[in-house]
């Protein structure tokens, strides 16, 4: 007597178009520090117009910032900015350049390099200032 085991029938993965590779990172990271640059500059604004309304209140404003704590805000806003402009290069080259889409990943790890290496002196140097002033 013979029995045939039957394999069940494999299910069809369904997949996504990014799958978690560093591009999608890419992307999400992209638009995270383009929100945060929003509001970054939308304060600098509001806080900028107080110096019209009451230069006394612009006075106290610009008193708080002057803590370690916003130095530290400092180095991440340098590093948003920083990471938006340099991934905003690669995009675009993505986007216009024929062969964009061949090297994307190549360009992305460039870009994180000089991210990391301009990342270092900016950092030390907000750092001097920060300490040089208490």
């Amino acid at each position: 007597m013979s029995t045939t085991t039957e394999a069940a029938p494999q299910k069809e993965r369904t997949r996504s178009l990014y799958r978690g590779d560093p591009g999608m990172w890419s992307w999400v990271l992209h638009r995270i520090t383009g929100v945060a640059t929003f509001f970054f500059l939308f304060v600098h604004v509001l806080d900028t117009a107080l110096v019209r309304v009451n230069p006394d209140t612009y006075d106290a404003v610009i008193d708080t910032y002057k803590n370690p704590l916003v130095g530290l805000m400092e180095i991440g806003l340098v590093g948003v900015v920083l990471y938006h402009a340099l991934n905003g290069v690669r995009v675009m080259l993505v986007d216009f350049w024929s062969k964009g889409p061949k090297f994307q990943r190549v360009m992305l790890w460039t870009i994180l390099t000089i991210w990391f290496l301009v990342m270092i002196p900016g950092a030390g140097r907000i750092l001097i200032n920060m300490f040089a002033e208490h």
